[in-house]
């Protein structure tokens, strides 16, 4: 994905808005393969089946914050995130005012 050819979370940006909603979708079934969120102390329980928050945005079922293992996911680090319960304070893009 854009991992390899990008070094911000600006590029990463950049790059998701030239390409098409079929494009992102295929990158997003990818990258839910790698997620934490399943294992997150906030998402467990709730009965949420979405994951990738920090693409997608807030979750419309997840309220409380019990904890977050963003930092530690492999998709935070491939998009060059820093930001932390994307669950419940929206996505990367929201969280970094870019949107």
């Amino acid at each position: 994905m854009f991992e390899n050819k990008t070094s911000s979370f600006k590029e990463v940006a950049d790059a998701m808005k030239k390409i098409s909603k079929k494009e992102i979708d295929a990158e997003l079934k990818k990258l839910d393969t790698l997620c934490f969120c399943p294992r997150c102390p906030t998402h467990m329980g709730t009965g949420e089946k979405t994951h990738t928050f920090c693409v997608r945005g807030k979750s419309r079922i997840i309220r409380n914050e019990k904890g977050c293992l963003c930092p530690a996911c492999p998709v935070q680090a491939n998009l060059h995130l820093t930001w932390v319960y994307y669950c419940t304070r929206g996505s990367g893009m929201e969280q970094s005012g870019m949107k």
